[in-house]
């Protein structure tokens, strides 16, 4: 600490903002929704006819009017909306930005579920929903950045860029095989299962940072070049 702050109480550097709490429930939410939907997919995926193809066509046309045992894939996108949801409850160590936009991710799950496809084409509600769950969860992690000390590095301001990057240009492979691509199925999987597992590891990297011994790095009033305080973060 300073002369001048020793003097001057009003002028000592804050403590440094330590993990928030991750509740246990949203880890074990977080959990859930990656797997289920892998699941579903490839259960719903075994039942369809052998015109299906899981490269070519979307999970949607599993859930849609025309897809057989269609509940399969429906009730898996309601859950893993749900979950969505709760884990964004549970998240308290993010900022509320990062929050709604993972509830938006998880209504947009529901939504495309509630409004599936017709037998041929699509709808502008599916289609607005599908649209809004995928931006939403693609640029999620840009605002899951945290300043609490110690910091995963997952939510760290390089970790937080270099994630968004990979699922923006995985977001931008999908959209174009939307186009008349061969690999829609595919790149769909593929998008949505990296980008779903990610509130997991968010999830369990601060509740483990929360919990580790001497959480807060170091006394009140020292300072550091790297993490000053950033009051009201976090709540």
């Amino acid at each position: 600490m300073t002369q001048a702050a020793r003097q001057d109480p009003a002028r000592a550097p804050a403590p440094l903002p330590q993990p928030a709490a991750v509740a246990g429930w949203a880890v074990i939410s977080a959990a859930i929704s990656p797997v289920l939907l892998v699941i579903a997919w490839v259960w719903a995926g075994a039942v369809q006819p052998a015109s299906y193809s899981p490269m070519r066509q979307t999970v949607s046309v599993m859930a849609g009017l025309g897809g057989t045992d269609r509940w399969i894939m429906t009730t898996a996108l309601l859950v893993v909306g749900g979950c969505h949801l709760i884990t964004a409850a549970g998240l308290t160590a993010l900022r509320m930005p990062a929050r709604i936009l993972l509830v938006i991710a998880g209504l947009s799950s529901v939504g495309i579920a509630l409004f599936p496809e017709p037998v041929i084409g699509s709808t502008p509600a599916h289609l607005a929903f599908t649209a809004l769950g995928a931006g939403a969860i693609a640029i999620w992690p840009a605002f899951t950045v945290a300043r609490t000390v110690p910091r995963p590095a997952v939510v760290s301001e390089v970790g937080a860029a270099i994630v968004t990057a990979l699922f923006l240009i995985l977001l931008a492979w999908l959209v174009s095989e939307t186009q008349g691509g061969s690999d829609l199925g595919l790149a769909e999987r593929l998008s949505s299962s990296v980008e779903t597992c990610w509130p997991f590891v968010v999830a369990v990297s601060l509740w483990h940072a929360a919990r580790r011994p001497g959480a807060g790095g170091g006394a009140p009033g020292l300072e550091s070049d790297d993490e000053m305080a950033c009051p009201g973060s976090f709540r």
